[in-house]
């Protein structure tokens, strides 16, 4: 199959409109690196002062990682940082990491969305479905068994699938390997920690959100994003979905402009911070009436993608 129909810019914007929505910032992605841990750090600490706001530090950290890796996307595309290595290299030792891998991967994605060769079809080719099916993938999320089947599936089905009498230790030792840096971060944040009788900061303040938060919002970015759209969708305007996010959507759910999703598959390499400025230049300009856009939020996103009757 053909790759998916590409847009021009100048179609869209003179030279002068262009460049600076293109523009690559030597400070911004750094910034926002910063943001997120920041963030996270803030979170952690009101825990620590005030234990009863778990529940909601799990939320905001949550969403942070999942910004964090928006970041490490952004850096897929070259967008973080203006020096291309510095850019490689922030995206892949201050964000979850695994940039080179990803890059490719995501790439193709965007060559062929939403047609039959790109590799995030799976996500949302399944759409809509039912309430109670979506009622059930969140319960999974939120209690952790996505976050089990995605980290530990694999292994768990290596040491099934063993045969009889096959050492299990050549295993754990290379899971162990594949997992070095989780664990390692972990150990490291278990050691500061500790001299200060706050041993259990890796667990509940970072395990757990990205055992429960983050698999969630996860989902639901990924619905937003292409669920309940045509396979085979020939309209690069209509090939991803932006879904316009008040404040605690912002905060909870979406962050670092990852809601303007249709703006970026139509100019992928405009950095995260830019996307609002262009979402703004389309709508003056008319062109917003053409592009698939959900004013509602994603409560409105989540009614659509669970739509199909029982």
């Amino acid at each position: 199959m053909a790759a998916a129909a590409r847009l021009a810019p100048k179609d869209f914007f003179t030279d002068q409109e262009w460049a600076p929505i293109s523009a690559r910032s030597y400070w911004r992605g750094p910034a926002m690196i910063a943001h997120a841990w920041a963030l996270i750090i803030a979170a952690g600490a009101m825990v620590v002062i005030w234990p009863l706001t778990l529940p909601l530090a799990v939320m905001i950290i949550g969403t942070r990682q999942l910004g964090l890796a928006i970041l490490m996307h952004d850096a897929a595309h070259g967008a973080l940082h203006k020096n291309l290595r510095v850019n490689d290299f922030i995206g892949e030792w201050l964000t979850p990491g695994g940039l080179h891998r990803y890059r490719p991967y995501h790439l193709t994605h965007h060559r062929f969305a939403q047609q039959g060769e790109d590799p995030d079809l799976v996500l949302s080719a399944p759409f809509p479905i039912t309430p109670l099916s979506l009622r059930r993938k969140i319960i999974r999320d939120l209690t952790g068994q996505t976050f089990f089947k995605q980290r530990f599936g694999a292994f768990v089905a290596k040491l099934k699938m063993r045969k009889a009498g096959q050492p299990m230790l050549p295993i754990i030792v290379q899971e162990i390997k594949d997992k070095r840096r989780w664990l390692g971060f972990g150990l490291a944040v278990t050691a500061a920690g500790a001299p200060f009788g706050l041993w259990w900061i890796w667990p509940v303040l970072w395990v757990l959100p990205q055992a429960t938060w983050l698999p969630l919002v996860t989902r639901l970015r990924n619905i937003a994003e292409h669920a309940c759209i045509d396979v085979g969708e020939p309209d690069p305007m209509r090939q991803a979905r932006t879904t316009q996010a008040n404040f605690l959507e912002r905060l909870l759910i979406a962050p670092y402009y990852v809601n303007y999703h249709c703006e970026h598959h139509m100019f992928m390499h405009v950095p995260c911070y830019n996307l609002p400025r262009v979402h703004r230049a389309l709508r003056a300009k008319g062109v917003d009436e053409r592009m698939l856009i959900e004013p509602g939020g994603y409560l409105k996103v989540l009614k659509l993608a669970s739509s199909k009757a029982a």
